[in-house]
């Protein structure tokens, strides 16, 4: 494994303007202080925080505690207005919601809140655009506009918050219980300002949402110096690595960085992660029609991850693709899909299929934002 620097292809466009200060940005310091600044009780952060985070308010006429007086200029201190939705997209009985969201600098990105019988996750996306240049992928195609706040990663987690508080989603009023980073962009190329959101989630109220830890997951497609970041940070969150592919040859092809960091050096990373967090690591795989689904490449999958050992290090989640319009990249025949788990069932990997939610509102991360683009 290799310790050099990023390259440049990952930083985001100079001459961005940022989004203004927010709340989930600052420590309860900051807030403070950023307050005293603005000639504004220092105190009075601690109850935006619980107004924010707690009682998941975004009105100010909510805030009765705050003085009247005083109300408008506080909210608008720590609580800026960051992303309006443009567009909110349903399905699955409306307990799939896909939300389009334009940015304070008219940048475009999606959530998807999806709730299940025991749980509601939210996918956010950590990234407008994404520089990665994935060639299946929709997000990709697009190229990076710019990292996202830590506030604007939290925000979208909030406002699935909020619908939940509000019985607007099915299945009465509920809470966040899981958060993935699988949106829109690649989250370890926007490492502070994802590792400040996890923070910000998972700090109790009233100055965090509270949530735990174990009930994230950061996926990477193989910034081998991050996932080795990651490690070190003690934060049990899980690690995803989307794959894709087992071999060199085809991975060069299909996740455009593993010509920095081989098949190899990812998975030693992700080995690492495992071993020294205790945390099984996700493998995620896109199962592409007649591209990286032959029945040789899952032994050939099963013979890389089991190269590490047996003791459970790992899980394998493939994942029906879900095409662009006008794409050659198309889901698996579901016998090969089979087959594929089949053989790495046989090799003692524990697999499964994701679910496929949300393709009839262009549920693949990008779709939506490259349609209103």
């Amino acid at each position: 494994m290799t310790g050099q620097p990023l390259p440049l292809v990952f930083e985001e466009p100079k001459g961005r303007r940022k989004p203004p200060p927010h709340l989930a940005d600052l420590t309860p310091e900051e807030r403070k202080a950023r307050l005293e600044e603005l000639g504004l009780p220092g105190f009075r952060a601690t109850q935006l925080a619980t107004h924010y985070f707690t009682r998941l308010a975004d009105d100010p006429a909510q805030m009765t505690d705050l003085p009247a007086g005083q109300r408008e200029q506080l909210v608008e201190g720590l609580l800026p207005t960051l992303m309006t939705p443009l567009k909110v997209s349903q399905a699955d009985g409306g307990t799939t919601r896909k939300t389009l969201w334009r940015l304070f600098d008219g940048a475009l990105v999606e959530s998807v809140l999806m709730r299940y019988s025991d749980r509601t996750t939210m996918c956010v996306s950590s990234q407008a655009g994404c520089g990665m240049a994935c060639p299946f992928c929709a997000t990709g195609q697009g190229g990076l506009q710019r990292n996202m706040s830590t506030a604007e990663i939290v925000e979208q987690v909030l406002a699935g918050a909020r619908a939940l508080d509000r019985g607007e989603v099915p299945g009465g009023p509920g809470r966040v219980n899981n958060v993935v980073f699988m949106g829109m962009g690649e989250p370890m190329a926007n490492y502070k300002a994802v590792m400040g959101s996890v923070r910000a989630l998972t700090t109790p109220g009233p100055h965090g949402y509270g949530m735990s830890a174990r009930g994230i997951t950061i996926s990477t497609v193989g910034l081998v110096p991050r996932m080795e970041q990651l490690a070190t940070e003690g934060i049990p969150v899980t690690l995803a690595l989307s794959l894709h592919a087992p071999d060199d040859e085809l991975r060069n092809e299909l996740v455009p960085v593993n010509t920095r960091w081989s098949v190899h050096e990812t998975v030693a990373a992700a080995w690492n992660y495992a071993k020294v967090t205790k945390r099984r690591v996700s493998i995620e795989y896109a199962m592409m029609r007649d591209i990286n689904d032959q029945a040789w490449r899952a032994d050939l999958l099963g013979e890389v991850l089991m190269s590490y050992g047996d003791w459970g290090w790992v899980h394998v989640n493939l994942i029906p693709l879900n095409p662009t319009p006008g794409s050659k990249w198309t889901a698996s025949r579901k016998a090969d899909e089979r087959e594929f788990v089949r053989r790495l069932e046989a090799a003692g990997i524990p697999t499964t299929v994701r679910d496929t939610r949300g393709q009839e509102i262009d549920g693949a991360c990008g779709q939506l934002a490259a349609t209103e683009a």
